[in-house]
């Protein structure tokens, strides 16, 4: 199976075009500067197909709504973003910016229930002794050498 060029936009714009909610099939073909042999290839290419079926699927379960379009938009601009980040003419403090807000999207952050306990992962064990009233006692520990022997076997 050969892999032809296309957009995740041109995929979606097709779903909306095939789903009487979008562009006709000649605007779709002008905006994207293709030409319709271009589309003939396309609907040859497995990916293509299977990508503007599930676009399809998701205008039908969940209407067009502003999520579906902003997660088009927002995968098309993962590649400027990607561009940016690799570019020697912009400045770190941008790279650095795009960097953590492509991580916030893509749900990679840290869960705030670890960031508020201080911790920085580990575990927390609770032992419960019945009703009685007992002074707790917190063992704070940091892996060692031996730790991080053990970890690899």
């Amino acid at each position: 199976m050969k892999h032809t060029k296309w957009s995740d936009r041109l995929a979606f714009d097709v779903a909306l075009m095939l789903e009487g909610s979008g562009e006709s099939l000649d605007e779709v073909i002008e905006r994207h500067a293709i030409k319709a042999e271009d589309i003939i290839k396309f609907n040859k290419d497995q990916v293509f197909l299977k990508k503007v079926d599930s676009y399809r699927n998701d205008i039908r379960d969940k209407g067009m709504t502003f999520k579906v379009k902003a997660r088009a938009q927002a995968e098309e601009l993962l590649t400027t973003s990607w561009t940016l980040i690799h570019s020697p003419d912009v400045s770190a403090a941008v790279k650095a910016d795009l960097i953590k807000s492509t991580v916030k999207w893509g749900g990679l952050e840290p869960k705030n229930d670890v960031l508020a306990e201080g911790g920085s992962g580990g575990v927390k064990i609770t032992i419960n002794l019945g009703e009685q009233e007992h002074r707790a006692t917190i063992i704070d520990a940091e892996p060692d050498d031996r730790t991080a022997a053990i970890e690899s076997h």
